[in-house]
């Protein structure tokens, strides 16, 4: 084990995974020669070359398109996207290409393609800057979408994702590129689609991903203060959910939290809410409740931000609210 940032051991991830296979190559704006906006791919140009480590043009339609056409072809493209809200200029490559492609051919092409880069507030970048898509992208059949949270999942999920053979959205935070944690050396996997258990527990469930499992991790803590045993899951993926996972601790803790920094409407914490009722009713003792962004474009004021994201505080709160309703 060693200690990395989060970028590093996404470019430790990327240059393994270079190293191992010819055809992974790595390409978007600013990637090589400004070793990438977020520094993720420094150093990757000298080590690879020009034609591993290819800059673009800002125009996000055509390189998403040029990574599914060589995807189709037998190479194994990382398209960097400098942030998810750019995407919506190469969502019909993504969702009408890549995700549909082994459908629409009779099985007969794969499209193993990883879109990744940073989504969600990122602080005072306001509404258009702001925005998330996993639920977005999780609800296209075809592609995969991966979250993680740590360093150390940030390299095994980007490992696994590239040598996945479907099309993986890979979703990052600009808030967790500096966040430094314990990442196993050499070769190591996380498989995509399973969830963890981070802490054990027995009072309540709270379910969380990405970046927000912090919230969940410190709403744990402060709930522990209180004499609540909160038992806390990371998703890691949101497409496919690892509800097995959900519903094994649910049984056992009779109460479910659900952390996630999107809108309320059609939102993750919203299938997770439907699955839960559906396999485990009789297993809950109060209402599910989620946090969520609150059902507004994100601001600029970082008061209005800290006011609209979901929170610690608006996370024991709800925990408290469930506690000790009667059935």
């Amino acid at each position: 084990m060693k200690e990395l940032q989060f970028r590093e051991a996404l470019r430790e991830a990327m240059s393994e995974e270079m190293r191992r296979d010819e055809s992974v190559y790595l390409m978007g704006e600013e990637v090589a020669e400004y070793n990438g906006a977020y520094k993720v791919s420094q150093g990757m140009l000298d080590e690879f070359g020009a034609k591993r480590v290819i800059d673009t043009p800002i125009a996000e339609l055509g390189f998403a398109g040029i990574g599914v056409g060589s995807a189709m072809n037998g190479l194994r493209p990382i398209i960097e996207f400098m942030t998810f809200n750019f995407s919506l200029v190469a969502i019909d490559q993504v969702i009408n290409g890549a995700a549909k492609m082994m459908s629409m051919s009779g099985g007969q092409i794969n499209v193993p393609i990883v879109f990744r880069g940073p989504t969600g507030n990122a602080g005072m970048l306001s509404s258009q800057h702001s925005q998330n898509f996993e639920n977005w992208y999780a609800n296209c059949p075809g592609l995969k979408v991966v979250v993680p949270s740590n360093p150390a999942d940030a390299k095994g999920l980007l490992k696994a994702s590239i040598r996945d053979n479907d099309p993986v959205i890979f979703m990052e935070s600009e808030l967790m590129y500096g966040d430094k944690g314990l990442v196993p050396e050499g070769e190591y996997l996380t498989p995509i689609g399973v969830a963890e258990v981070v802490k054990q527990g027995s009072d309540v469930t709270i379910v969380s991903f990405g970046k927000f499992m912090k919230v969940a991790n410190e709403s744990a803590d402060a709930l522990a203060k209180e004499g609540i045993n909160a038992e806390v899951i990371d998703l890691k993926t949101v497409r496919p959910i690892d509800y097995q996972t959900i519903i094994e601790s649910v049984k056992k803790t009779n109460r479910l939290v659900i952390v996630e920094e999107a809108w309320p409407l059609a939102s993750i914490s919203s299938e997770i809410s439907h699955y839960v009722q559906r396999k485990a009713f009789d297993y809950l003792d109060a209402p599910i409740h989620r946090i969520t962004n609150k059902d507004v474009p994100l601001p600029y004021a970082p008061t209005l931000i800290e006011e609209i994201l979901p929170n610690v505080a608006r996370t024991v709160k709800a925990v408290k609210e469930i506690m000790y309703v009667q059935r």
